[in-house]
């Protein structure tokens, strides 16, 4: 059991004392909840986005957005990245004097509040990848996903998304929000200079349409979750040649699309 100490040492976390109810018997707990608070992302002093996050790795989560929302290719488009004291804003200035943002934004799907202004649809061509994985590699990738959960394990209520290969984890994030996760790991893998091309995407949540979205724009032709995709998330998947897999646990998993890519066989 987590404790109100350790929780406070935990960015992303709050302490709090709650009751738990179990076997007819009632007792307190010192432990905590997850963190949560609105982010503003401001590029070039114009407002972007505004959405609900965890409070870590948020010049990472404003970088990514970025990247997957297609307005910048590489960190060098970026010649200031700041957050300010109370982490509630994140100004972004780029090299170059205007920035087209997005005109119309789309309420996402995921957790967290969620804006895209990318249009999903089956017209866009499919990865130039002949990238292929197995099942094991893919079963190591989410025992590895959860050991890294941190706030998960302390307090729960917060998703995981992990950037991986046969070799292990690249990138771990954690946040409220499922997509948030994901732009973190874009984000950070542009930082870092990270190559997420023909790599494999992990998360704890669904596997939603705007979330294969952005793995398609980082060029990953394997995704992966504990839970299942969306039916639209499959339409594209089969569309753009991405390997979706599901409810990866105990040794086992559903591959929805693309089995190639894991050595499989189609199917009858």
């Amino acid at each position: 059991m987590t404790t109100k100490t350790q929780v406070k040492e935990l960015a992303g976390a709050k302490p709090l004392s709650y009751q738990v109810v179990e076997g007819g018997e009632v007792s307190t707990v010192d432990g905590g909840v997850i963190d949560e608070q609105l982010l503003s992302i401001y590029v070039n002093g114009q407002s972007l986005a505004t959405m609900m996050c965890s409070p870590l790795q948020l010049e990472a989560l404003a970088v990514g957005y970025l990247y997957n929302e297609g307005l910048i290719e590489a960190a060098e488009e970026i010649a200031l990245l700041q957050s300010n004291i109370p982490n509630s804003v994140v100004d972004v200035i780029l090299t170059r004097d205007e920035a087209q943002l997005p005109r119309r934004m789309i309420l996402t799907t995921g957790c967290g509040g969620g804006m895209t202004g990318q249009e999903l649809t089956k017209a866009h061509p499919p990865l130039e990848s002949a990238f292929t994985a197995t099942p094991d590699v893919i079963l190591r990738l989410m025992r590895a996903l959860q050991g890294a959960a941190a706030l998960y394990n302390a307090v729960r209520g917060v998703h995981t998304a992990v950037l991986g290969d046969e070799t292990g984890l690249l990138i771990s994030a954690e946040d409220v929000g499922r997509h948030n996760a994901v732009d973190k790991v874009a984000g950070q893998a542009l930082l870092e200079k990270i190559n997420t091309r023909d790599r494999i995407l992990l998360t704890s949540g669904r596997i939603s349409s705007e979330m294969l979205g952005k793995a398609r724009r980082m060029g990953i032709p394997v995704v992966a979750s504990r839970t299942a995709p969306t039916s639209i998330t499959v339409e594209l998947a089969g569309a753009w040649d991405i390997c979706v897999i599901g409810y990866v646990r105990r040794g086992g998993m559903r591959v929805y699309t693309c089995g190639w890519r894991l050595g499989l066989q189609e199917y009858l």
